[in-house]
């Protein structure tokens, strides 16, 4: 085995990029298939708390090739940022650090367009970071995007810039002044092009490249399998595929060259923005698990709304992913519960509900169906072995293999690298 697709099972914010750092240890190239800067991916790095938006948690490790394929929509600007503080970090990038020719742009009119949406209380809110992704996302489908490649081309983007900017001069009016607008970008374009032209490359021919040599390979999603366009919340969901399926028109590799996928699921359930949630909390326990986890965006810095494990999104999140292993993350945080509870089903209108529903309505209007466990009773934090941990926590992790139809192979019990232990002696990523 060569390639492993990491990926959220919840509605993103699962711990994917401190697993993904874990495993970076042990992978060659490190790839980001899907989303743009509004993932937001919190890792611990010389004893403090980092974020990466857009560049894989890999890029911590000397000589590991990292990549941002064209599934990812890019802002170059935010891109720039980002390698700055690296840089900063003395961070190695140049040389090992690669950008799809064919990831599409984000730009200055895609973030006013995101804001007025947001903005209108005459549609449906979605609850969005507003930073242009779902718009850029949009040109793509519609056929008016602007890739990388186009960007790096002064006289092919202009072309495009003036054509978008018409197509949208009837919307943008009302929050701009047009040829200040223009003006602007093209100013940014002058640098961040001679920027972005040092990293653009051909990511899906150096990636068949890379399998043809058994390099191993890692692949990461952003965002969770409820926020995926077609398998979410639709329309509560992100405007890309972070599902496995994702992995494969979001580098350019054939589906075949996927060996294994591995769900990344925290202990409990979050979710950021708008959209159902049928075991959200209101009460103190959800208040406890905000301050125990430290449940604020990574991107926004908006409290996460928390809630009790849903078996029911994990058995739709095993199915559609293809997922046979689990890395469990935030055990610890359940630390101090006397009590906790699982929805084992939902209920609706009299009728029991053991797989996750499409209707929009009865994701709304369900109820879940509880089966309460013992708490953990004992201390899970800084415990260094599966043996060691408490019997109900043992008991715990068995449970939820069983409801879901997948092994646990690994437990995150802090926010540190270090703090992660296997559930077995054989476990093996590549």
């Amino acid at each position: 085995m060569s390639t492993l697709v990491v990926l959220g099972t919840q509605w993103g914010d699962e711990g994917k990029g401190k697993v993904v750092h874990y495993l970076a240890a042990d992978s060659d190239y490190i790839v980001r298939y899907q989303g743009g800067n509004n993932a937001g991916h919190t890792l611990i790095y010389q004893d403090k708390p980092f974020v990466l938006h857009l560049i894989p948690s890999g890029i911590l490790f000397p000589k590991k090739i990292c990549m941002i394929t064209n599934g990812v929509v890019v802002d170059p600007k935010a891109l720039k940022e980002e390698i700055d503080v690296l840089k900063k970090k003395k961070i190695p990038v140049d040389g090992r650090f690669f950008v799809s020719e064919r990831a599409h742009v984000i730009l200055p009119y895609h973030k006013l367009i995101d804001g007025m949406l947001e903005s209108d209380t005459t549609k449906t809110k979605i609850g969005t970071t507003k930073k242009g992704i779902g718009p850029c996302y949009t040109d793509k489908v519609r056929r008016v995007g602007i890739r990388v490649i186009d960007y790096i081309d002064k006289e092919v983007f202009v072309e495009l810039l003036d054509q978008n900017l018409k197509e949208k001069e009837d919307m943008l009016k009302k929050v701009c002044d047009i040829k200040k607008l223009r003006k602007e970008i093209l100013k940014d374009h002058e640098v961040l092009s001679k920027f972005l032209k040092k990293y653009a490359a051909d990511t899906s021919l150096m990636l068949a490249e890379a399998i043809k040599k058994k390099k191993k390979i890692l692949f990461e999603s952003a965002q969770g399998t409820m926020l995926d366009l077609d398998y979410g919340t639709y329309p509560f969901v992100t405007s890309s595929n972070p599902t496995s399926g994702g992995a494969s028109t979001g580098t350019g590799m054939g589906p075949a060259c996927v060996d294994d996928v591995l769900g990344v699921v925290k202990a409990y359930t979050t979710r950021v923005g708008e959209g159902p949630f049928p075991t959200e909390l209101f009460d103190k326990t959800g208040e406890f698990l905000r301050d125990k986890g430290q449940e604020y965006g990574a991107t926004t810095g908006r409290p996460r709304r928390c809630g009790w494990f849903d078996a029911v999104v994990l058995r739709h999140s095993v199915r559609v992913n293809g997922i046979k292993r689990l890395i469990l993350t935030k055990l610890d945080c359940l630390e101090g519960l006397d009590k906790i509870k699982v929805c084992v089903a939902y209920k609706y209108k009299g009728k029991i509900l053991k797989e996750f529903p499409a209707s929009r309505i009865v994701q709304r209007d369900c109820k879940p169906v509880y089966e309460e466990l013992p708490g953990l009773d004992g201390k899970v934090a800084g415990v260094k072995s599966y043996d060691k941990l408490p019997k109900n926590a043992k008991k715990y992790i068995k449970r939820l293999e069983e409801l879901v139809g997948a092994k646990i192979d690994l437990v995150s019990l802090g926010r540190k690298r270090e703090e992660t232990i296997k559930t077995g002696k054989n476990v093996k990523w590549f």
